[in-house]
Order: C-alpha cells, then structure tokens, then sequence
C-alpha cells in the first residue's frame, strides 16, 4: 500500500531510477539515514535511459516522478545520472518538496580528492551526450575531465554479472582512455556502476580513487534533509516500499541477486 503520511518529517524519501542501477543509492540512504521510510520506482519496463533521447528520457522521468509525489513523499532522489541530466531543472520548477541528484554532489567530492587534478568520469550516453558532468565541473576550471560512455556495464549489471571475462575485457577496453588521461580520481557516473567497483578498481589500480554517484547522493540527500528540518530523528522500524513498471518478480529476484535480502516485496505499477 502507498505511504499515507502528510508530507513532513514522517513522509517517505521518494527515490527514482530507470531500472535496478538506483538500489545503491537507496542502500545508502538507508543506511546513513536508518530511521526514514523510502518508496523507491524502478522504471524497469522502459530500462535503459542511457541510449535514449534527451527528450525521451526526461518525459519518462517526469512520469515516473510525478507517480512518487502522489505518495507524498517529503524529498525526491533522482537516482539516475541520465535521468539528473535530462530532467533536474523541470524537477525542480516542477515539485515543492527537496530534488537531490547524483551529478553535482559526485562531481564536488571528485574535485576535493583528485591529486593531479586529472578527473575521469564513466557513465551512459545519454549523460555524455547531455555533458552535465562538464557544467558541474565548472566550479574548478583547473580541473581536465575525460569522458567515457559504457554501454554495456548497465547490461552486465541488469542481468546481474558482476565478474568474468567478458565483463574484464569490455572494463579494460573502456577504461584504457581514462587510463590513457593520466586520471587520479573516477567518478563512477551512472548508479549501476558502483556493483562494478571490484572489476573497475582490478583494472585501474589502488591509486586511482573511484567517487561513488550513489553514495555522494545520499550524503546529499541528508544534508538536504537537515536544511529543512525533515529528518527523522527517532529510532523506528522504516518502512521499504518498492515499485516497478516491469515485472515485480523479475525485479525482486535481480534486486535480490545483487543487494541480498535489502529488496522484498515488490509491487508492480502501470504509468
């Protein structure tokens, strides 16, 4: 059943995402922010964003979204960095509640670690294509960003392969050109990819430093949170509520597979 609390400190957190990429986001809400319900919307029927039009991409995001607010939820995650891309202006002229993406708070944290100033990003093609990590970037212009699409690590991870062979040679073929850069820091830039960490640090070494979308967020979601006084601060069973536009079944078993037993109980929707 939907959340029925009036929108303030007892509201859900609404978190959004094209597929099963935004669970490790959620995850790490939960676990910074234990005493908050969440209602989290896979559009799994409509995955992947990533080779989609901009257009495309944000009117779905508005959909999906839009169906999160008639929860009253108190804040909006956009767990999604094609979907932050595409959508994060309308978001915010459109809902009254808190909008927190993935974009900006990863790109500060990854200007704060870097050491030689050299920043690789990974990410879809939509987030390429819409450069929202280069205009994030222009707070520090002394800063070189390499981008780099990768396709096929949101399929790995949607089928949930997370190792292999065929896994470690498209990770070298796409990280040979932030390799090649000379990067010290990796923004992870799409919500999937941190289920990738093991292959993606195997093949870079331990003295680049991967940034984490995910939990950059939910650093960020907190902080908003407390800006506005809607925290919930008193220890409480949290209520987890899932949806998806896909198959309910197909999402909880792949959502299983990859976050063990953080997702249950999954309730399809129709947009």
């Amino acid at each position: 059943m939907p959340f029925e609390s009036e929108i303030g400190s007892d509201a859900p957190i609404g978190i959004f995402d094209s597929g099963f990429g935004g669970l490790t986001v959620a995850r790490a809400i939960v676990d910074q922010l234990p005493n908050e319900d969440v209602v989290y919307l896979g559009d799994t029927a409509r995955t992947p964003y990533g080779p989609r039009p901009i257009a495309e991409v944000r009117a779905y995001a508005i959909e999906c979204m839009d169906r999160l607010v008639t929860h009253g939820v108190k804040a909006l995650v956009i767990a999604c960095n094609s979907a932050s891309s595409a959508a994060l202006r309308d978001a915010r002229e459109r809902y009254d509640v808190p909008i927190i993406e993935v974009v900006l708070p990863a790109a500060r944290r990854a200007v704060a670690a870097t050491r030689n100033n050299k920043v690789g990003v990974i990410c879809t093609e939509a987030t390429a294509n819409s450069r929202s990590y280069n205009d994030a970037m222009a707070v520090a212009p002394h800063v070189e960003l390499t981008t780099q699409a990768c396709p096929r690590f949101v399929e790995f991870v949607e089928a949930g392969i997370t190792g292999g062979d065929e896994l470690l040679s498209a990770a070298r073929e796409y990280l040979e050109p932030i390799q090649r850069a000379g990067c010290d820091t990796l923004i992870l830039g799409c919500t999937h990819y941190p289920l990738l960490q093991g292959v993606i640090s195997y093949v870079l070494g331990d003295r680049v430093t991967l940034v984490s979308s995910s939990t950059e967020c939910a650093k960020a979601a907190y902080a908003a949170l407390q800006r506005r006084e809607l925290l919930h601060h008193n220890p409480r069973e949290a209520q987890r509520l899932f949806l998806t536009t896909g198959s309910g079944d197909d999402f909880e078993g792949v959502g299983s597979r990859l976050m063990g037993g953080f997702v249950e109980d999954v309730q399809h929707i129709a947009l």
